[in-house]
C-alpha cells in the first residue's frame, strides 16, 4: 500500500541518518509535535518565546522523513542537534535502539488528538481534507491515516518508556503541571539551571502554551485539552471508547480526557 511504501521510504531516509547519529542529539518523534517541539527548543537553547515565533522552527527541528529541508540540512546542523519525526518507534535509526541519541515522545489523548489531527489536515493548501470529521475520526479507529496506527504508535513507545534514552511525556501534563515537565526535560537534556533559571523557563513556556490554546490564534483553539466534547457526538463518543478499549485495553497506558 501507499501506506507501507512511505513508511518504507522514510525508514531509509532514517538509516541514511543513522550513520550521523551523534550522541546527545535530541529525536523528538510523536504525533502531537507543533507546541512540545517549541518547548523543546525553549529549554535546551534558553530562547525567547517572541524570538521562537519570528524564526521558522521547522528550520531548527526539521522532520526527518519531509524531503525539506533534507538530510543534507539535518547532517549540517551542530550538535546537539533537534531532529523531529513522526515514525513509529521501529522505524528509527537502529543506533537510537542503542540509546546513543536521546528521544522524546508525547502522548496525547487520542480523543482531542483527532480533531486537532483533522482541523491540521482540513488546513493543508496542497492536500486538503475535505471529507467530514465522522469519516475521518473512522479512519482513525480503522487505522486508515498516515504513518499507520496511532494505537500500535502509542503502546510501541510506552514499551520503552523506561529505556534511559527515553522521555516518555502526556500532552495534558503540560497543562496540569507545566513546572515538572519544564524541569523533566531539562533534566533529561542536561540542561543545567538554577531555581530563578528555571522559573524563568517556565515562564516562558506558560507563554508558548497559552498562545497554542487561544482560541483567537487557531480555527478551533487546537491546543486544548477537552477539545473533543466540541465536536463528538453521542454515538462517535461510544464507538470511539469501544475501539479504544478493544485496541489498548492490554496495555497500562492512561490519558486524561478531562482537566
Amino acid at each position: 500500500s501507499w501506506r507501507g511504501c512511505l513508511l518504507r521510504r522514510a525508514a531509509g531516509a532514517a538509516e541514511e541518518t543513522a550513520s550521523d547519529v551523534r550522541p546527545r542529539a535530541g529525536w523528538v518523534p510523536l504525533r502531537c509535535t507543533s507546541l512540545l517541539q517549541e518547548v523543546v527548543y525553549l529549554v535546551s537553547q534558553g530562547a525567547d518565546p517572541d524570538e521562537i515565533g519570528l524564526m521558522n522552527i521547522d528550520e531548527q527541528l526539521p522532520v526527518l522523513e519531509y524531503p525539506q529541508p533534507g538530510l543534507d540540512i539535518i547532517k549540517e546542523l551542530t550538535s546537539p542537534r533537534l531532529i523531529k519525526s513522526h515514525l513509529p518507534y521501529r522505524f528509527l535509526p537502529s543506533d537510537l535502539h542503542n540509546g546513543d541519541s536521546k528521544v522524546i515522545y508525547m502522548a496525547r489523548n487520542p480523543k482531542d488528538l483527532v480533531v486537532s489531527y483533522y482541523q491540521f489536515h482540513r488546513s493543508l493548501r496542497t492536500m486538503s481534507y475535505r471529507g467530514t470529521f465522522q469519516e475521518f475520526c473512522r479512519r482513525f479507529m480503522n487505522d486508515k491515516l498516515g504513518y499507520g496506527s496511532w494505537f500500535e504508535h502509542v503502546q510501541e513507545f510506552w514499551e520503552h518508556r523506561m529505556d534511559s534514552n527515553v522521555l516518555f511525556l502526556k500532552y495534558e501534563d503540560m497543562h496540569r503541571d507545566l513546572v515538572t515537565m519544564v524541569e523533566q526535560l531539562a533534566r533529561f537534556l542536561g540542561v543545567s539551571c538554577d531555581k530563578t533559571q528555571l522559573e524563568a523557563l517556565t515562564e516562558h513556556c506558560h507563554q508558548l502554551v497559552d498562545q497554542c490554546c487561544n482560541a483567537e490564534a487557531l480555527p478551533v483553539g487546537r491546543g486544548r485539552v477537552g477539545l473533543w466534547k466540541d465536536i463528538f457526538t453521542v454515538s462517535m463518543n461510544e464507538k470511539f471508547d469501544l475501539v479504544y478499549k478493544q485496541k489498548m485495553g492490554k496495555c497500562d497506558l492512561t490519558f486524561d480526557f478531562y482537566l
